[in-house]
C-alpha cells in the first residue's frame, strides 16, 4: 500500500512546486516581465515574498487570498494552476508510478500552462509548444509507449491537417478561423500520444468548444460564428485525459 501511494505523492507534491513557477510564468510572461530573475514579489505591491508566503496552496489560503503586505487580491490563476499541478501529478503517480508516470506529469503540467496562456491571452507561444514536441521525442526515443514511428506520424500529420483545416477556412471564410499555434500544439500533442489518438483528442475538444458555446447561451449569452474561442486549450484539456487512457490500455 505504502509503495502504491509513494509516486502519487512524490509527484502530487512536485506537482505543487511546478505550478507555483507555472502559474508565476503564465501571470508574467504575456506581461513581459522577469519569470527568472530576482525574488518572487507580490504583483499589486512588489513587496519581495518570504518563504511563508510561497507555499503552494496554503499561503494563499492562510492569507485569506490577498498579500499580507499591501491587502491587493492574490490572482486567482496562483492557486489554479497550483492545484491542477498537484492533480496532474497525483493521476500520472496513480496511473503509471515510476519514470514513465514522472514523464506523463511534465506532460499534463506543460499542457496545463499552455491552455492557461491560451484561454487568458490567446496565445501559445513557440518556446513552450516546442520544449512540449521536444519532450515528447525524448520520451520517444527513451522506449516509452507509443513508438517513435507512431508519435513521428502523429507530429507531422497533427500539424498538417490541422494546418490544412485552418488555411481552408481561411480561403472559404477570408479570415483566419485557427490561430497559428493550434496546428503546432497538436503536432507536439501528436509526439506524445502518437496518430492514433489525434482524431479522438481533436473531436473531444471541438465536442467540449460546443458544451461551453450552449451553455452560453442557455445562460442568455449570444454566440456567433465570429466568436473567438481558445482552441488550443481545449486541444490541451483532451490530451491529458488521453494519455491516461493510452496508458491504462497499454499490455
Amino acid at each position: 500500500m505504502v509503495e502504491l501511494l509513494l509516486w502519487p505523492s512524490l509527484l502530487g507534491l512536485l506537482g505543487a512546486v511546478i505550478g507555483s513557477f507555472l502559474a508565476t510564468l503564465v501571470i508574467r510572461w504575456p506581461e513581459g516581465r522577469s519569470v527568472m530573475r530576482g525574488r518572487s514579489h507580490c504583483d499589486g505591491c512588489d513587496v519581495a515574498l518570504g518563504a511563508r508566503d510561497l507555499v503552494p496552496l496554503l499561503s494563499a489560503a492562510l492569507a485569506r487570498g490577498h498579500c499580507r503586505a499591501c491587502g491587493v487580491a492574490i490572482d486567482g490563476r496562483h492557486w489554479q494552476i497550483e492545484l491542477g499541478c498537484i492533480v496532474i501529478g497525483v493521476l500520472a503517480g496513480w496511473a503509471v508510478p515510476g519514470p514513465v508516470g514522472l514523464a506523463g506529469a511534465v506532460f499534463g503540467w506543460l499542457l496545463l500552462a499552455l491552455a492557461a496562456l491560451d484561454i487568458a491571452e490567446f496565445w501559445l507561444p513557440d518556446a513552450l509548444t516546442a520544449t512540449l514536441a521536444g519532450a515528447g521525442v525524448v520520451t520517444g526515443v527513451l522506449g516509452v509507449a507509443p513508438s517513435i514511428g507512431d508519435r513521428i506520424i502523429g507530429g507531422v500529420g497533427g500539424f498538417a491537417v490541422l494546418w490544412a483545416i485552418g488555411a481552408a477556412y481561411k480561403r472559404l471564410r477570408h479570415r483566419e478561423g485557427l490561430g497559428g499555434g493550434d496546428p503546432k500544439l497538436l503536432g507536439a500533442i501528436g509526439l506524445w500520444l502518437g496518430w492514433r489518438l489525434l482524431p479522438a483528442v481533436v473531436f473531444l475538444a471541438a465536442l467540449t468548444g460546443l458544451a461551453i458555446v450552449l451553455a452560453g447561451l442557455l445562460r442568455g449569452r449570444g454566440a456567433g460564428l465570429g466568436d473567438r474561442m481558445p482552441f488550443g486549450a481545449l486541444l490541451a484539456i483532451a490530451a491529458y485525459p488521453a494519455w491516461l487512457f493510452l496508458l491504462g490500455s497499454l499490455p
